[in-house]
C-alpha cells in the first residue's frame, strides 16, 4: 500500500513502515511484539501515556519479558511531571524509525493515540487536533478578552484576531494539546517511510470483557500504590498521565469518590467509551487494512506483510 507518488524514501532506501492500530483492549501491543519478533524488528510506541516513566500499570507499558526479547522505542522517556507533546514525539519517533532501518531492521510502529499515530504518518495541521467538547464548553463560557489572554501566555507568538472568540477557542484546544508555536501547525510535513496502515478489530462484547479483565488486574497489581507513589514524588494530580483511563479513577479512589470495589468497572465503563471513540476515528481513514482480533491476527498480518514485500 503505497503513498501516492511511490514508496517513500529514507536515506535513499525505500522504506514501509507498518503501523498497527486499533481500539484499546484489542490487543495491539501482542500484535506488535509477536509481528517484530517474527520479523526480526523493533517497536516503537506511538502512546501519549506510555512514553511516561515510573506510571508502568495502567499505561499498559510492555512486561520485562517482552522488553527482553525486543526493543521498544519511547516507553518510559518522559518525566511524568512534565508535557511530552505530540510534537515531541513526532520528532522522536521519526529519528527512531530512521535509526531501525538504518541497523537493517523492521521499524513496526504501535499506534494506541490515534492523534500522534495521524499526526506521524501524515504530518501534521490544526485539523489533525480533534475537538475536546467539555473543554470547548467550558471555554466558550468566557470573556473574549480573557480567551486572548491565555492564547497570549500559550503562546506569546500567537497571530490571529483576537476579537473571534471562536478561533481563540480553537487556538487554546490545539495550543494545549500539542504545545507552542501555533504557526507550526498549520503545515504538513509528511514523513519520509510509507505508512501500511493494519488495523485490528474485534466485536465490542470481546472488546468490552479483555477491557474488564484488565482493569480488574491492574487494581490488584498496585494501581492505587503506583498512584500514591507518584503523588508523593510530585507529580501533579493535573499530570496529563495522572489524567489518563485508570490514573484518573485511581484518584477518583483516593479522593473518596469510588470504592475500592466500584474501581475496576468505573475503569472499565471509561475504557469502553475511549475504544468506542478510537474505532471511530480510524474508521474514517480508507487506508487501513483491517484484520480480526477476535482469535490471533498475527498470522495474517504477517501474511499481508510479505504481500508487501516486508
Amino acid at each position: 500500500m503505497e503513498a501516492a507518488g511511490g514508496p517513500s524514501t529514507m536515506g535513499g532506501v525505500s522504506t514501509t513502515v507498518p503501523l498497527i492500530l486499533g481500539p484499546t483492549g484489542v490487543g495491539k501491543s501482542r500484535a506488535a511484539f509477536e509481528v517484530a519478533r517474527a520479523r526480526g524488528g523493533e517497536v516503537v510506541v506511538c502512546d501519549s501515556r506510555q512514553v511516561y516513566d515510573r506510571l508502568d500499570i495502567a499505561t499498559n507499558k510492555p512486561p520485562p519479558e517482552d522488553l527482553r526479547e525486543v526493543r521498544y522505542h519511547l516507553v518510559g522517556v518522559a518525566d511524568p511531571r512534565t508535557t511530552y507533546t505530540v510534537f515531541e514525539f513526532v520528532a522522536a519517533a521519526n529519528a527512531a524509525i530512521a535509526d531501525i532501518a538504518a541497523r537493517g531492521r523492521l521499524p513496526v510502529v504501535e499506534g494506541g493515540s490515534m492523534l500522534w499515530a495521524d499526526a506521524l504518518a501524515e504530518g501534521f495541521s490544526l485539523a489533525g487536533v480533534p475537538p475536546r467538547p467539555e473543554r470547548r464548553a467550558e471555554l466558550e463560557r468566557l470573556p473574549v478578552a480573557e480567551l486572548a489572554g491565555m492564547v497570549r501566555r500559550l503562546d506569546p507568538e500567537a497571530r490571529l484576531d483576537e476579537r473571534n472568540p471562536v478561533r481563540l477557542v480553537r487556538a487554546i484546544e490545539v495550543l494545549e494539546v500539542t504545545g507552542p508555536p501555533l504557526a507550526s501547525r498549520r503545515t504538513r510535513q509528511p514523513p519520509p517511510w510509507t505508512p501500511l496502515r493494519i488495523g485490528l478489530t474485534a466485536p465490542p462484547e470481546v472488546v468490552d470483557q479483555r477491557l474488564a479483565e484488565r482493569s480488574r488486574r491492574q487494581v490488584e497489581r498496585g494501581l492505587i500504590e503506583e498512584t500514591r507513589a507518584a503523588l508523593a514524588a510530585g507529580v501533579p494530580a493535573t499530570a496529563p498521565v495522572l489524567t489518563g483511563i485508570g490514573y484518573a479513577e485511581a484518584l477518583m479512589h483516593i479522593r473518596g469518590e469510588v470504592t475500592l470495589e466500584e474501581l475496576p468497572e468505573v475503569m472499565a465503563r471509561a475504557n469502553r467509551r475511549y475504544a468506542r471513540r478510537q474505532l471511530r476515528w480510524l474508521r474514517r481513514n480508507p487506508g487501513i487494512t483491517w484484520f480480526d482480533a477476535t482469535a490471533d491476527p498475527v498470522p495474517g498480518i504477517l501474511g499481508f506483510l510479505r504481500e508487501h514485500g516486508i
